[in-house]
């Protein structure tokens, strides 16, 4: 390699550096989203839950800044193949990232909504407990992320049948409680789409998994992994105002 092509590749591996550190940033921020969001819900604290949908902008921010270095390293630095998947691959994590909290946030707005209306049932624990594993999940993967740690990155694919099966528990949760009391029905649609976001935002870490898989292996995962998700409601939430 000529001196020329090694200060090429050392200046792509600190732009590759910086990056990384915008992506850990932002898989921290999504994290404490989550966290937050699902704390609001069972302590019913609205503070809280305005507080997590004003962060989300930092979050946006952030994935518009990996998108602005990634189009930078692409024109500057001319990455070979091996080089051009890391970045690639970068690009779809952001944008996974960013997704994830999106759903955060709306889990947040709903949080505004429900405090005003009666509890129902412990349901805002069983939502909170659904939300510590996607929490977790996200945690172990950016672990792998940054260790390339196929196994682990497995190990998170497949932990996303755990959070269909929650999902579909909740479910049918919410059934029970709006047909023993039709009052519930509002508030347990708002839950149901919630447990939505959560059971979506699994799907968003695992494609994150996936990409880990990817950027080490070079190969995608074989769809052998079915989805647990059972019920008639499979429509993505909506961004409520």
């Amino acid at each position: 390699m000529t001196k020329s092509e090694q200060h090429i590749a050392s200046a792509f591996d600190r732009d590759l550096e910086g990056i990384q550190a915008l992506i850990m940033k932002m898989g921290g921020l999504v994290e404490a989203a989550i966290h937050q969001a699902s704390r609001a819900l069972e302590e019913r604290d609205q503070e809280l839950a305005v507080l997590v949908r004003a962060a989300d902008e930092q979050i946006d921010r952030l994935e518009e800044r990996v998108n602005e270095e990634v189009a930078r390293v692409i024109a500057l630095r001319a990455p070979t193949a091996s080089d051009l998947r890391t970045v690639l691959s970068v690009l779809k994590i952001s944008g996974n990232l960013e997704r994830c909290g999106d759903y955060a946030k709306n889990l947040a707005k709903r949080t505004t909504v429900l405090v005003q209306m009666q509890p129902v049932g412990g349901t805002a624990k069983s939502v909170r407990r659904m939300a510590r594993e996607v929490e977790l999940m996200l945690k172990d993967v950016l672990d792998a992320y940054i260790q390339r740690d196929v196994a682990l990155a497995e190990q998170v694919r497949q932990r996303d049948q755990d959070v269909d099966q929650m999902y579909n528990a909740l479910f049918r949760e919410f059934l029970t409680h709006m047909m023993e009391d039709p009052r519930n029905i509002t508030a347990a649609m708002h839950l149901h789409f919630i447990a939505k976001n959560l059971e979506r935002t699994g799907d968003h870490i695992t494609s994150i998994a996936e990409q880990v898989i990817y950027l080490v292996t070079g190969k995608i995962p074989d769809e052998s992994r079915a989805k647990g998700d059972r019920t008639s409601f499979a429509q993505e939430d909506e961004d409520i105002s």
